[in-house]
């Protein structure tokens, strides 16, 4: 393999470059959200304050279970949680098969089925926002969370990133099953999805994070205060609510989505290096 310094050659220089590159790209991701958590931990003054501080001078934990409180973010955890655990569920239960028929069944003008859900993926978001709100509208699923699932349910990237590991499962296991006497449907259950966790990890934690985060599907759908995700509350409270206290209801609200990748890291590296080589 070449690289820009050969860690041949150069063993000392190569391992300085790997070093710097990686305190830097650690300090990019890190260094905004520990300044997040501290900066929640300051009186509003203090916040207020130019120059700012970088360590608290008066150190204020209790902000968080404050914030907790004054804004009610259990109810919006709650529904977040409801919003995105169906999207999940619903993405999987739909995407998981079309991927399996795309890449085992081999269907019809399947490569042109694939390459049209591709081809979704270049529209912008906002051409579609229209329609689709007026055809949830229509549906009468306004301050339902089952339009947010429905949304989610038919993503082409996730299609595409199972199909992918799909076609690299050994075809002699499957024509064994098929001996065997396996349907398709046996096949799936029995056999893909148990050898695809990686992969079932790596398209679950982007639909949950992706539901988690979203923003401006919430704020279309849900119009009333109670039913709303956290996403779209911390923006409803922001223009009332002391910055501190708005600045601990951002670090919760991150907690979940943090802690979710940090379990199962293991699984996300290995499920995205998964069928990346074949042979």
């Amino acid at each position: 393999m070449r690289t820009l310094i050969a860690p041949g050659r150069h063993r000392a220089g190569y391992h300085v470059a790997l070093a710097v590159t990686t305190v830097v790209l650690t300090a990019i991701f890190v260094v905004p959200l520990v300044w997040v958590v501290l900066s929640a931990m300051k009186p509003a003054v203090e916040l207020a304050r130019v120059p700012p501080t970088v360590l608290p001078e008066t150190w204020t934990p209790g902000t968080y279970a404050e914030a907790w409180d004054l804004m009610d973010l259990g109810r919006y955890f709650l529904n977040t949680i409801v919003v995105a655990v169906g999207v999940w569920a619903v993405q999987l239960a739909v995407d998981v098969p079309a991927a399996y028929a795309l890449s085992r069944l081999k269907p019809v003008l399947g490569k042109g089925i694939l390459g049209m859900m591709l081809l979704t993926l270049m529209m912008p978001a906002a051409v579609l926002l229209v329609p689709t709100y007026l055809t949830i509208s229509d549906l009468g699923l306004l301050n339902n969370p089952l339009a947010l699932w429905l949304l989610g349910a038919a993503n082409a990237f996730t299609v595409f990133l199972l199909k992918r590991f799909f076609d690299q499962l050994p075809a002699e296991v499957l024509e064994a099953a098929r001996i065997d006497g396996a349907g398709q449907f046996t096949l799936l259950w029995r056999i893909v999805l148990p050898l695809s966790r990686p992969i079932l990890a790596v398209v679950s934690i982007f639909a949950v994070v992706a539901a988690w985060k979203d923003f401006i599907w919430p704020l279309l759908v849900f119009s009333d205060p109670a039913r709303q995700t956290l996403s779209v509350a911390l923006q409803r409270f922001a223009p009332d609510t002391p910055v501190n206290l708005l600045l601990a209801g951002l670090v919760l609200s991150s907690v979940p989505m943090i802690g979710l990748f940090l379990v199962f890291q293991r699984h996300v590296l290995a499920g995205l290096t998964a069928g990346s080589v074949k042979g």
